[in-house]
């Protein structure tokens, strides 16, 4: 459809172009407005006007203050109702239509080919003379009928659309436009799986940061129920659905755009999570019920440390969900094998951002531990683990957050001293500090941007604080 190669364009090209938004006029803002309200009567159209909303969201700073709280309402209502459309099930559905198409269009060309032979038979007859064969060229029904593929584009387009949504709402709680251009790759092809290793190494492991949400998408994304829609996409795409594309070449690209959704869906919730309060997402039981939904997804997958992109995707979600039950002390729900199972296959990743993401998990997790009794054994586990990363990681974003997890999880508690001591955890730190200091000199003005080297420096003298604190404790207890 044209009009949505046009939309798409621009939406592009008002992408953080604040030149062109000098020049845009009212008519044509209200002319982008009426093709966001018209009436929706296929899913390319819901694609249009998915498109038309992004669109809008990147010119709302010429929107007038009195019309941001409608117009961001309309928009997220548009969105709410494209995650709302059951993909799977519309794939399924149109796949059905297809076929039923086909099949009537070649019954359709037997009955004319039967019944033109009839017609030949009945002529030869009555004309008396010797049946002579003819050549002729054979016409079928379809020959005549334009080349349609109607119902794949169709799923191809709300696959598009909910993809589409998912990027806007992320971009909605960025409080600056992403950098890189990383949603116009993810937008314009499945194929930019190194979008999420680019963001995260560049940020630090915290993905389109820093975030933040304005009172009328908070509002309007917890009125129009976002959060539930969007922790719906986050499920595995339809079994029957992915079969039925596997079975046929020209459907089976759907396969990978289903996974992107779930993946968009993803990195959507982490931003979510971190964001929205504990009530709007349902209260500590939602929480919860959504901690063991991830595990579930993430276990569920024997082989899931091959698939990188999800991996990425859903230990940057889990991340930030167990932050926030951290922070609110709801208990956390992942089982101590099941996290040195996530950690021991992440950090052997080649990916930086899935191995910051196991990293900060395990030190989320080790900090709440720390403050429970019995607990002795998984926290000298943790210490040797995180010990190992932070000494031998090649890269020192991935070191540097490693320490840091080591500074939450021994910081305090009486397990956590008594395991600081069985590791000798302190020699080990005194002995890598001068390297990990070393390295940032060498190493950090080539490799590492001004933002993560200022964050490497605050990671250097926290190392230097945090070996003396361990001095008074290892003193304290083998005195």
């Amino acid at each position: 459809m044209c009009c949505g190669i046009y939309a798409y364009c621009l939406q592009t090209v008002t992408e953080d172009n604040p030149e062109l938004l000098k020049s845009f006029s009212t008519p044509a803002l209200h002319v982008l407005e009426s093709a966001m309200l018209s009436p929706v009567n296929s899913m390319e159209y819901f694609l249009l006007k998915t498109l038309v909303a992004g669109t809008i969201w990147n010119l709302k700073d010429i929107i007038p203050s009195k019309s941001q709280a409608e117009i961001i309402n309309a928009i997220l209502k548009i969105l709410s109702e494209v995650l709302e459309m059951d993909a799977g099930e519309t794939v399924i559905q149109m796949k059905e239509a297809e076929t039923q198409r086909i099949k009537t269009a070649a019954e359709t060309e037997d009955t004319l080919q039967n019944a033109n032979g009839d017609d030949l038979m009945e002529d030869d007859e009555m004309e008396e003379i010797p049946h002579r064969r003819k050549v002729r060229r054979k016409t079928f029904i379809s020959d005549l009928l334009p080349p349609t593929d109607k119902e794949l584009r169709e799923a191809t387009a709300l696959l598009t659309a909910q993809q589409t949504a998912l990027e806007i709402v992320v971009n909605m709680c960025c409080s600056e436009d992403p950098t890189d251009d990383e949603w116009e790759e993810l937008s314009s092809s499945d194929e930019s799986d190194a979008f999420m290793e680019s963001s995260l190494s560049e940020c630090g492991g915290q993905l389109l940061s820093p975030l933040c949400l304005s009172h009328e998408v908070h509002t309007a994304l917890t009125h129009h129920l976002l959060p539930k829609k969007i922790f719906d996409k986050t499920a595995f795409p339809n079994s029957i659905a992915v079969d039925v594309c596997s079975r046929n070449p020209t459907w089976k690209p759907l396969i990978r755009k289903m996974n992107t959704v779930q993946c968009r869906a993803l990195v959507c919730l982490q931003s979510l999570v971190s964001l929205l309060d504990v009530d709007p997402l349902g209260g500590p039981a939602a929480l919860q019920a959504l901690a063991q939904h991830l595990s579930q997804l993430l276990f569920s997958q024997p082989d899931f440390a091959k698939h990188v992109d999800f991996l990425e995707a859903i230990s940057s979600a889990l991340r930030a969900l167990l932050q926030t039950m951290a922070s609110k002390n709801i208990p956390q729900c992942m089982t101590p094998d099941q996290l040195m199972t996530l950690c021991t296959a992440g950090v052997h990743s080649s990916n930086v951002g899935v191995r910051v993401n196991v990293v900060s998990i395990l030190g989320i997790t080790g900090s709440v531990l720390a403050k429970e009794d019995g607990t002795l054994d998984i926290l000298k586990t943790i210490g040797y683990f995180l010990l190992e990363v932070a000494t031998k990681d090649p890269c020192l974003v991935v070191a540097g957050e490693a320490l840091d997890a080591l500074f939450d999880v021994f910081a305090d508690g009486k397990e956590a001293e008594m395991a600081s001591v069985q590791i000798k955890l302190l020699s080990t730190l005194k002995e890598f500090q001068p390297v990990f200091k070393m390295k940032i000199r060498k190493e950090g003005r080539t490799k590492y941007s001004p933002d993560q080297l200022c964050v490497l420096d605050n990671v250097k003298m926290n190392l230097r604080r945090f070996v003396a604190y361990q001095e008074t404790v290892e003193k304290r207890l083998t005195t």
